[in-house]
């Protein structure tokens, strides 16, 4: 499913669902701007709406056929009286920002399922938040459909693919490209308190060793031997937990409001996918780190799977 102005990431949709069905199953794409998703003062009127290419990508990713109803045809005598309620994650993060948005996505989903009857429908897991919802709607209501997740699909400068990336000037881009190196730079930082915590497991070291390090002159294996005592929990230090990986992703994003055009951040959160609620520091286990920005007047969401604990990347 999806808005149309069709790009890779769509590409990559259409062809996760040809290999999940093989050669003889069928594969459908929905082309459709919904306008109930779209709210007050928000770029409806402008979204790009680019039929015949959308057709040529869909053909040439897979797709036995379009579907790309008006809206009459979704929404006969106007808009619906009964909708779908997106619920408290609903309300949270991108539902907090854009009001109503969800119920109008859920809506949307719900209507298209039964116009198209799928075994399973394929959505990029760039929009982290809608797929969560969509998985819960199916869930809750008893669809009898397969909610299959795709890869986020990125340019070779790291800038997630998005139909509104076209609306970037060049400048607008340079600032851009700083949500996906704060999200890079929070992997990293999460990596690198994985390496420290293993080490500190396999060779304990105490500040005071890093101390006297210090006191010999040997700043840089002290430097070493220091966080390899916080990664340990013995120095008193500040978090090396969750609250230290949005820290290196906040400092990121800092350097956006002196770019040019500034960055504008709408909200960096580290959550549970399963409800999109903030993880305390302490967390372990499956998160994601989502990021949203205004560039000039362009806004741009974007985010990254994280696992913390033993087998956490």
């Amino acid at each position: 499913m999806t808005m149309g102005a069709l790009h890779e990431g769509h590409a990559s949709l259409i062809r996760a669902a040809r290999a999940h069905v093989g050669r003889d199953g069928f594969v459908v794409a929905t082309v459709f701007v919904n306008p109930l998703q779209f709210g007050a003062g928000e770029d409806l009127d402008r979204y790009p709406r680019t039929l015949e290419a959308d057709l040529r990508t869909a053909r040439e990713a897979g797709a036995d056929t379009v579907f790309a109803p008006s809206v009459d045809e979704v929404y006969p005598g106007g808009d619906p009286q009964v909708t779908i309620g997106a619920g408290p994650m609903g309300g949270r993060l991108e539902g907090a920002s854009r009001p109503g948005h969800f119920d109008g996505m859920l809506t949307v989903v719900a209507k298209l399922f039964h116009l198209t009857a799928p075994d399973a429908a394929f959505f990029g897991q760039k929009d982290a938040q809608q797929l969560a919802l969509i998985r819960r709607m199916v869930r809750d209501l008893n669809f009898p459909v397969e909610i299959v997740g795709v890869p986020t699909v990125r340019e070779d400068d790291g800038l997630a693919l998005s139909s509104r990336n076209r609306y970037l000037t060049p400048a607008d881009r340079r600032t851009a490209l700083l949500l996906s190196r704060a999200l890079f730079a929070a992997r990293d930082r999460l990596a690198a308190q994985r390496w420290l915590r293993a080490r500190a497991a396999a060779t304990p070291c105490s500040d005071a060793r890093a101390a006297g390090l210090s006191a010999l002159g040997e700043a840089r294996l002290a430097a070493d031997a220091h966080a390899v005592a916080c990664a340990a929990g013995s120095c008193g230090a500040a978090s090396t937990g969750a609250d230290a990986v949005r820290a290196a992703a906040l400092a990121v994003l800092k350097l956006g409001e002196r770019a040019d055009p500034p960055l504008r951040l709408d909200y960096l959160a580290l959550v549970d996918p399963a409800d999109f609620t903030e993880v305390p520091d302490d967390f372990t286990g499956e998160a994601v780190l989502a990021v949203a920005a205004w560039i000039g007047t362009t806004r741009l969401i974007d985010n990254i799977p994280l696992t913390f604990g033993a087998t956490g990347r």
